[in-house]
C-alpha cells in the first residue's frame, strides 16, 4: 500500500451541501425576502397582490396567508416561514403579515449581530427573555373588555376589516360580525366560551356586499329534492337524520331466484311498502321538514311531498351539526327510533335562488347556538375578499374575548413595547442585552411599515409617535388615512392582545429555529423526479 486514504463519500455526488455561515446567511436571505414580500400589504393603506397560478387562475388579495398560500415557494427556510402565517391564520384568523413581518425582521436584525462576532447561541437567548418579557408586558399595557361592549368589539371588527377592499360596507359587516358571537357565546365559570366553527360563512356570488345578511339559523347550500314538495314550510319541526331514507342492500352478497311473475310484483309491492314506511315513520314523528345526510329514494321522495314535508339529501355532516345546535334537535341514526321529542324547530324553513343556484334558509330559530353569514359581492374577486374580511372579524372578536383584552392599534403597541423592552435590556446587560435591543427594533417595523404606506416620512413619525409614548401617551400610533401620529383610542383602532402574543411568540420560534441551523443537506435529483428546482431544492424561489 503506498499510504494514500481512499476518500470516503457520505454523501451522493450531486448532493448539495452548505454549512456555517453560508447555511446561516442563505437562511435569513430567504426568509427575510418572504417577509418584504408582504410587508408592503400591511394595513388600511396596504397595497395588493395579484397571484397567478399555473392553469391562468387570478387571486388579488392583501391578505398575508393567502399570499403566501398561493405562492410556489421552494426554499426551505422561506417554508418555514410560510408556517408562521399558517399558524397565526389557525390559532388568531389575523395578523398573518405582522407575524411575518416580525419574524423576518427578527431574522435581518439577527444577521447584522451576527456579522458583528455575536454568537447565534447568545442572540436566541437574547430573544427568548424578549419574547417572553413582551408577552408580559402586553398583558400589562392592554385594555379589559367583556361581551357586553357592543362598541367596543364592533372597533374590533373594524380594524380587522381595514384594508379588505370593502371600505363601503364595513359597518354593516362589522355589526353582523358582532351580532354573530353574541349568538353563539356562552359563559361557563366565569370565562366566555366561543366556537367560531359554530359560525357558518357562505359566499355567493351576485349582489353587493351590502346585500350580506345574518341568518338566525343555518343556510345550506343545497336545494330541494322533490319538485312537489313545499319551498316554504313555516313553525318548522325538523328532523335530522344520518340514516339513508333507501331500502338497504345486504351486506353478504345474496341471490335471489323468481321464477314466477306474480312472486315479482309481490317482490316489488314489497319493496315499496318498506320505503312508503320509511315515509310514514317521518309523517308520524310529526316533522314538516328533514335534512339527510344520506340519500333519499326516489319513491321515498314522492311520499314525503305527497304529505307536504319539505327534504334535503346529502347534507354535510358539519352542516347537520351546525342544524342540531341552532334548531335544538337531535341527529337520528335510525328512522324506526326517530320522535316528536328529537325534533328540532324554525319559525321558517324556505328554499330561495341566490345567484345561480337555490340553497335552503333555516331561520328564526328561537335560540340558535350555531347561525350563518352569507356574503354577497358583485363579483368573484369582491365576494372572495368580502368572506376573507368576514371571517377576520368574526375571528378577531373571538380572540378578543378569549383573553378578555384588547391593546391600540396603528403600531401604537409595538412602540409602547419597545420603549419596555429598551429599559428591561438594559437590567439585563450582557451581550443578551444587544439582542433584546435588536428585538425591540424589530418590533418598530409594524409602525415603520405603517408610516411608508401612508407615503410620509417614516423616520419622523415614528420619532413624533416615541416622543407622545415617553410623555406617558401609550395610545398613541400612526393614522394612515392622514399620515401623522394620532390618538387611537378616539379613532377606534384596537386589537385583540392574542394577535400580538401569538405573532411574537410565532416569529420569535421560527427565527430561533433557523438561527440554530448550521448545515443544510439538499438530497441529489432523484432519477426518477423532473420536478427538482435547480441546484437541488436550493434554488430560491418560483413565483
Amino acid at each position: 500500500m503506498n499510504g494514500i486514504t481512499q476518500p470516503i463519500l457520505v454523501l451522493s455526488e450531486d448532493a448539495l451541501r452548505q454549512t456555517g455561515k453560508d447555511a446561516q446567511k442563505a437562511n435569513i436571505t430567504a426568509a427575510v425576502s418572504v417577509s418584504e414580500m408582504v410587508r408592503s400589504t400591511l394595513g388600511p393603506r396596504g397595497m395588493d397582490k395579484m397571484l397567478v397560478d399555473s392553469t391562468g387562475d387570478i387571486t388579488i388579495t392583501n391578505d398575508g396567508v393567502t399570499i403566501l398560500n398561493e405562492m410556489e415557494i421552494q426554499h426551505p427556510a422561506a417554508k418555514m416561514i410560510r408556517e408562521v402565517a399558517k399558524t397565526q391564520e389557525q390559532e388568531v384568523g389575523d395578523g398573518t403579515t405582522t407575524a411575518v413581518i416580525l419574524a423576518g425582521q427578527l431574522l435581518k436584525k439577527a444577521g447584522d449581530l451576527l456579522d458583528q462576532g455575536i454568537h447565534r447561541t447568545t442572540i436566541v437567548k437574547g430573544y427568548r427573555l424578549a419574547a417572553s418579557k413582551t408577552i408580559e408586558l402586553l398583558n400589562e399595557i392592554s385594555q379589559k373588555i367583556s361581551l357586553e361592549d357592543t362598541q367596543e368589539l364592533k372597533k374590533i371588527a373594524l380594524t380587522a376589516m381595514t384594508g379588505k377592499g370593502i371600505e363601503s360596507s364595513k359597518e354593516k359587516l362589522a355589526e353582523i360580525a358582532v351580532n354573530a358571537i353574541n349568538y353563539i357565546a356562552c359563559k361557563e365559570n366565569g370565562t366566555i366560551k366561543i366556537n367560531p366553527d359554530d359560525i357558518q360563512i357562505e359566499k355567493k356570488q351576485g349582489g353587493s356586499v351590502s346585500d350580506t345578511e345574518l341568518i338566525e339559523g343555518i343556510v345550506v347550500d343545497k336545494e330541494i329534492v322533490h319538485s312537489a314538495m313545499p319551498k316554504l314550510v313555516k313553525n318548522a319541526k325538523i328532523a335530522l337524520l344520518n340514516a339513508a331514507l333507501e331500502v338497504k342492500s345486504t351486506e353478504t352478497d345474496a341471490k335471489i331466484s323468481i321464477t314466477d311473475p306474480e312472486k315479482m310484483q309481490a317482490f316489488a309491492d314489497q319493496e315499496s311498502k318498506m320505503l312508503k314506511n320509511l315515509a310514514e315513520k317521518v309523517k308520524d314523528s310529526g316533522a314538516n321538514v328533514v335534512f339527510c345526510q344520506k340519500g333519499i329514494d326516489d319513491l321515498v321522495q314522492y311520499y314525503l311531498a305527497k304529505y307536504g314535508i319539505l327534504a334535503v339529501r346529502r347534507v354535510k355532516e358539519s352542516d347537520m351539526e351546525k342544524l342540531s345546535k341552532a334548531t335544538g334537535g337531535r341527529i337520528v341514526s335510525n328512522v324506526n327510533e326517530i320522535s316528536s321529542e328529537d325534533l328540532g324547530e324554525a319559525g321558517i324553513v324556505e328554499e330561495k335562488k341566490i345567484g345561480e343556484d337555490k340553497m335552503v334558509f333555516v331561520r328564526e330559530c328561537k335560540e340558535p347556538k350555531a347561525v350563518s353569514i352569507l356574503v354577497r359581492g358583485g363579483t368573484e374577486h369582491v365576494v372572495d375578499e368580502a368572506k376573507r374580511a368576514m371571517d377576520d372579524a368574526v375571528l378577531g372578536i373571538a380572540s378578543t374575548l378569549e383573553l378578555s383584552s384588547y391593546v391600540y392599534g396603528g403600531g401604537a403597541a409595538e412602540i409602547e413595547l419597545a420603549g419596555k423592552l429598551r429599559d428591561y435590556a438594559v437590567s439585563i446587560g450582557g451581550k443578551e442585552q444587544l439582542a433584546i435591543d435588536a428585538f425591540a427594533e424589530s418590533l418598530e417595523i409594524i409602525p415603520r411599515t405603517l408610516a411608508e404606506s401612508a407615503g410620509k416620512d417614516a423616520v419622523e413619525l415614528l420619532v413624533e409617535a416615541k416622543s407622545k409614548h415617553e410623555s406617558g401617551n401609550k395610545e398613541y400610533g400612526i393614522n394612515v388615512s392622514e399620515g401623522k401620529v394620532d390618538d387611537m383610542e378616539s379613532l377606534g383602532v384596537v386589537e385583540p392582545t392574542k394577535i400580538k402574543v401569538q405573532a411574537v411568540s410565532a416569529a420569535t420560534d421560527v427565527a430561533e429555529m433557523i438561527l440554530r441551523i448550521d448545515d443544510i443537506i439538499t438530497a441529489g435529483k432523484s432519477s426518477t423526479s423532473s420536478t427538482t428546482p435547480p441546484g437541488g431544492g436550493m434554488g430560491g424561489m418560483n413565483y
